[in-house]
């Protein structure tokens, strides 16, 4: 069955997701972040097929989340490097861990631990306040419309409810369907 894309949708969740939606997306991340950064290493490592690997290793090239870059010329050899746009990943991947330690880390507790190199303790990600300092949650905070606010698929109800909250309507989607 054919995935929809996710792209033209008014969510920035939606359009990150359209790229990382799939579990393997993430674990090569995880492990190019990590060092493991050789196609032969990354099958191994994944027990991926590899042509799952090769085609989205090739998306994320094509994204600007990787890039290839030679380490050895004869015969020619390349490994895969996060740019900048794929280090900024890293956050969102600890988080994404975090939750999985608490939820489903079992007894024997989390398979990995990620120490803060700056003060050398062993730290646990949360999402704060760049402002304040304050964990962000659910009960805590309240979205509001942006600038890019669109209501049109994937937020024909969501982008009224939010557009409310700031006495704004979102934009129509150019792209969608008269009512």
């Amino acid at each position: 069955m054919a995935r929809t894309p996710l792209s033209g949708v008014a969510c920035s969740i939606a359009r990150a997701t359209d790229l990382f939606g799939d579990a393997w997306t993430a674990l090569i991340m995880r492990d190019v972040l990590v060092g493991v950064r050789r196609f032969d290493e990354l099958a191994e490592d994944l027990g991926l097929s590899r042509k799952v690997l090769a085609a989205r290793l090739a998306r994320l090239v094509e994204e600007g989340v990787l890039t290839r870059e030679q380490y050895q010329a004869s015969p020619p050899r390349e490994e895969y490097v996060a740019t900048r746009k794929g280090r900024e990943l890293y956050p969102v991947l600890l988080a994404l861990m975090a939750w999985g330690d608490k939820w489903y880390a079992g007894t024997a507790g989390p398979p990995a631990l990620v120490r803060h190199d700056a003060c050398g303790h062993i730290a646990t990600p949360f999402v704060a306040c760049d402002a304040c300092g304050e964990p962000l949650t659910v009960a805590g905070t309240t979205q509001l419309p942006g600038p890019g606010g669109q209501v049109g698929p994937g937020t024909r109800l969501l982008g009224p409810l939010i557009a409310a909250r700031g006495g704004t309507a979102p934009a129509p989607d150019p792209a969608a369907p008269a009512p």
